[in-house]
């Protein structure tokens, strides 16, 4: 249902004035913060799209304007709400809340929401000893075949956040999560840098469209590994 077809008092900006914002749904919300639509699309669809196809997308606040306006085709002004709106909810209330990674499918669980982005994106998982995520950080934006991602962009973060490990996922549009010949050697390169830097390289997971390939699980990084 679109915005003009919801009788006036029960609208997200009306709900939220007389019942308050416990009672609003999640894309509610997010049409609150959006405010309005487009000629195109209505304010209750994006924000219904928004949240039903990427699901958690607190991680894309580091991402630009242009790369968020590009991944979700949504218009300018949308881009900026979503990007500081997910940065005020991690400066005041924390990133995560002990999220435990010790499984290519809990990896998988955790970004799924990847299946649905329009291009490739590549992002780093950084974990403490004990498997919980300290840091999740978008690393690059576009296919490794056409995007150079140096290791010291992927070890980085790692040094940073003081990670004991870290899990490479990205995710493949197609809905394909069949790994590339580029995927194998990007893969190769980050496992022998990490050694050298004696930081734990645990995995590296292709999301596809409800499923997805774990390149150490289909031994296809054994080869001089220390995983």
């Amino acid at each position: 249902m679109k915005i003009r077809d919801i009788p006036e008092e029960k609208r997200p900006r009306e709900r939220l004035l007389k019942e308050g914002a416990g009672a609003l749904s999640n894309e509610e919300l997010l049409a609150v913060i959006l405010g309005r639509g487009t000629r195109k699309e209505d304010v209750i669809s994006i924000a219904r799209r928004l949240i039903t196809q990427y699901g958690n997308i607190s991680q894309y606040s580091a991402m630009s304007v242009k790369e968020v306006m590009e991944a979700f085709s949504i218009p300018k002004i949308h881009a900026m709400q979503v990007i500081a709106v997910m940065e005020l909810g991690k400066r005041i209330f924390g990133h995560f809340k002990d999220v435990i990674l010790n499984s290519p499918e809990g990896v998988f669980k955790y970004a799924q929401d990847m299946a649905y982005l329009k291009k490739e994106i590549v992002r780093g998982l950084y974990l403490d000893a004990r498997g919980r995520l300290i840091h999740d950080e978008v690393i690059s934006m576009g296919s490794l075949t056409e995007t150079t991602i140096h290791p010291r962009e992927v070890l980085k973060p790692a040094i940073v956040h003081s990670a004991y490990s870290f899990i490479l996922v990205h995710n493949h549009p197609s809905g394909d999560p069949q790994p590339s010949a580029a995927d194998i050697e990007f893969t190769t390169k980050i496992r022998d840098a990490s050694c050298i830097m004696d930081i734990k390289f645990l995995d590296h997971i292709i999301i596809g469209k409800g499923t997805y390939k774990s390149l150490l699980k289909n031994g296809l990084n054994k080869k001089k590994s220390r995983l």
